[in-house]
């Protein structure tokens, strides 16, 4: 039996240069965190007293003969990729699916770490974040960036730099204390709209060059965020703000990133005290998040009443084994 845990995301700067048409030419970079909000993947192979091979409990209940025949593209895909039979595996999160919080990575993520460790590998985060990259944008071609992977792989709040070559991620280090002012500045409220990232993408289109502008403009606040939480001399309040202004200029990348009634809770938000925020993820729905300071935190939960408020915590381990129980199990002539 193995047991995986992995944090999903969330994006503050960025999102949009870690898609490979824009990096491999013009370079990017992320600024982004995980935080205690988790999913988790219990995979074992299944016994052989049943006329089903196969059992995966997600969203729906699968029990396929043949692997091939598996709906959900993702867990087919990545056991044709693994080489994998006769498994029972169960999918559950602290969080909805299609919110904006890159659980579908998440889930992609945990889930070749099961897999792994199930053959009894060790996979480092490089190695899940490369693989899960490859699952979901070339083997299940789903469109999207590659910031998701490589976060709920890595964990920790990091700046992570794309370029023609692929990747480095870099830590960002500040003090505990500035770290821990900079998590009570931010409240988090799930809309109730939730949607897939690559449905949004492809929404929002894939013309780089239209949005040029925007993209290098979004690319350049990465290192601007950074430098507020890295000099110690600067406010916070600083890096509020400037999630209002990419925010903005994400929302004019495409229709699909907000909506009517989204821009209404945002100006809420804003109008109770908050000094700046975004939606989490490709857009169209999800978690809004705030940045605002304490003293008028009440007034932002009372004007956000009508929506869920999340609690959350930032997290450092990223993917992780929390389970390990070797198997003794030998493929059948057949599979």
């Amino acid at each position: 039996m193995i047991i995986t845990q992995t944090p999903f995301r969330m994006s503050f700067f960025g999102g949009g240069t870690d898609m490979e048409e824009y990096f491999r030419e013009y370079g990017g970079a992320v600024l982004s965190t995980t935080f205690d909000k988790y999913c988790y993947i219990s995979a074992r192979h299944l016994p052989r007293f049943f006329e089903y091979r196969t059992e995966l409990v997600y969203s729906r209940i699968e029990r396929v003969k043949n692997a091939s025949d598996i709906v959900h593209p993702l867990i087919r895909s990545a056991m044709e990729m693994l080489d994998m039979h006769e498994l029972r595996l169960n999918y559950e999160a602290d969080l909805p699916a299609r919110s904006g919080l890159g659980t579908s990575s998440s889930f992609a993520v945990g889930m070749l770490n099961a897999f792994y460790a199930l053959k009894g590998r060790y996979a480092d985060k490089r190695k899940l974040a490369d693989d899960a990259i490859y699952l979901e944008r070339v083997l299940c071609g789903e469109a999207g960036g590659w910031q998701d992977q490589i976060a709920a792989s890595y964990g920790g709040l990091n700046r992570i730099d794309f370029n023609a070559h692929g990747y480095e991620v870099s830590p960002v280090i500040i003090s505990p204390e500035r770290k821990e002012a900079l998590n009570d500045s931010l409240a988090m409220f799930f809309t109730g709209f939730t949607r897939f990232s690559s449905e949004v993408q492809k929404a929002n289109g894939l013309d780089i060059r239209a949005k040029l502008p925007q993209l290098k403009e979004m690319h350049g606040l990465v290192g601007e965020a950074e430098k507020v939480l890295t000099d110690r001399h600067s406010s916070l309040d600083e890096f509020g703000r400037l999630l209002d202004y990419t925010w903005k200029l994400k929302r004019g990348i495409g229709s699909a990133v907000s909506t009517e009634g989204i821009d209404a809770l945002y100006r809420k938000g804003l109008e109770a005290g908050a000094l700046g925020g975004k939606l989490l993820g490709a857009g169209g729905g999800g978690f809004l998040i705030f940045y605002v300071r304490p003293e008028r935190r009440k007034s932002l939960m009372n004007a956000m009443s009508g929506l869920l408020h999340v609690p959350f915590r930032f997290e450092d381990g990223g993917a992780r084994v929390l389970h390990y129980t070797p198997e003794s199990w030998e493929e059948e002539a057949s599979c």
